[in-house]
């Protein structure tokens, strides 16, 4: 093995407390065993730019830009461009000056590019290793949102999803490996494309070790209400976490709520929209926002209530409930990827109807929900360890076979 790695990733690492985040932490810190890595990211925000000592722990060099650029001048600049918003969105004179300046002076072996709107940073003479992790496939989930919508925000969706879709296949032909979250999104990718090239899934992991419910005591503010207590986390400026909490909130709750009045459904995670904290404290419906420890709020709920629409990829969501020996309720998007099984490790439901009926019925049977609770903690823990996930990394790097088919 030899050489250094470059990472170009669209979000600061760290702090790792959204989904994307989570996975490319873990991944950074996985490529810093590997070998000296050079990284270039965006800032979103203070929290982001206060994290810098922990990236300038781990990488040989870096570049951390603070993503400043409005959506509006985004959307011009993409307009005249012909090119997705995502991508301009995401482009930096000074992350491009910083890629061409390590690519000339460090002996980079590999490129690993973290979300597609990072490959417009890979040269077209780089002539190594390119991996490009898409995590998703984002033109889909573009379309499904344009599916739903109407008017201007339908065209505006329909529109970005038919760029990105093409901006992939390009990337995906540049890459020597595109790696997707699961299997699932492997073979949505590899179905769209025109031709045959190497994709393959990475799946994500969990911090079981962290997420371990003996290690936590459960928040006051859920203990202090009556059963049973549903729990739905993630980043609620998130479109698909916004419908699948409003979802919760106006069709779920109050059938569960017409044969068991104490229960309470409770939305933990950053920024919630307006929309949604009007519904804090209303019909056993509470939306907190942001906290300290989302481990604490996990630990105290009885049940996880996940009922995505529209769902791309591995849910880190599901996977840390699971670990904190949750029963969880969710729809089969929200389960994709994952290789657990329905009713040994937890309960997937579509329609609305039997989302309700499967939670009343494990919330009817408490010992049943026990069970569910402990084998998904076991499931996670046995297969989805973050060691076990990342370990193919180094082989799609330096491994056999890992010499550049456009060097060769």
């Amino acid at each position: 093995m030899s050489g250094e790695i470059l990472f170009l990733v669209h979000r600061m690492p760290f702090p790792p407390d959204r989904g994307d985040k989570i996975r490319s932490s873990h991944i950074l810190r996985h490529l810093a065993t590997l070998g000296p890595v050079h990284v270039a990211t965006f800032a979103e925000n203070d929290a982001d730019l206060a994290q810098e000592p922990t990236l300038a722990r781990l990488a040989t060099s870096h570049c951390l830009v603070p993503r400043t650029k409005p959506l509006p001048l985004a959307g011009a600049e993409a307009l005249l461009r012909r090119q997705p918003v995502s991508v301009s969105a995401f482009h930096s004179p000074r992350l491009v000056a910083y890629v061409t300046k390590v690519l000339a002076e460090r002996p980079i072996s590999a490129i690993y590019v973290f979300s597609g709107q990072m490959g417009q940073y890979v040269p077209a003479a780089f002539a190594r290793r390119v991996i490009l992790d898409f995590v998703d496939v984002d033109s889909a989930k573009f379309e499904a949102y344009a599916e739903a919508g109407i008017g201007p925000r339908a065209w505006i969706d329909a529109r970005e999803g038919r760029l990105l879709k093409a901006e992939e296949q390009r990337l995906a032909g540049r890459a020597d490996i595109s790696l997707f979250v699961s299997s699932e999104e492997a073979n949505l990718f590899a179905s769209r494309l025109d031709v045959r090239l190497d994709i393959r899934a990475l799946r994500n992991g969990i911090d079981s070790e962290s997420f371990d419910p003996a290690l936590v005591k459960p928040e006051p503010h859920l203990t202090s209400l009556p059963g049973p207590r549903l729990m739905f986390t993630g980043q609620m400026d998130y479109p698909p976490n916004i419908a699948a909490a409003e979802r919760a909130i106006t069709r779920l709750m109050p059938a569960i709520r017409a044969v068991v009045p104490d229960a309470s459904l409770h939305i933990v995670g950053r920024n919630p929209t307006v929309a949604l904290k009007s519904h804090h404290g209303q019909n056993g419906c509470y939306v907190w926002g942001e906290v300290a420890d989302v481990r604490t709020w996990l630990a105290g709920a009885d049940l996880a209530l996940i009922p995505l629409e529209i769902a791309r990829g591995v849910q880190n969501k599901v996977l840390e409930a699971m670990a904190m020996r949750l029963p969880v309720v969710l729809s089969p998007g929200a389960a994709t990827g994952i290789g657990a099984s329905d009713r040994a490790h937890f309960a997937i439901a579509e329609s609305d109807e039997d989302l309700v009926a499967r939670v009343l019925e494990l919330n009817a049977h408490p010992g049943v929900a026990t069970v569910l609770g402990q084998n998904a903690r076991q499931f996670v823990v046995d297969n989805l360890s973050w060691n076990a996930t990342l370990a193919p990394l180094g082989d799609l790097l330096f491994g056999a076979g890992g010499q550049n088919r456009r060097a060769a």
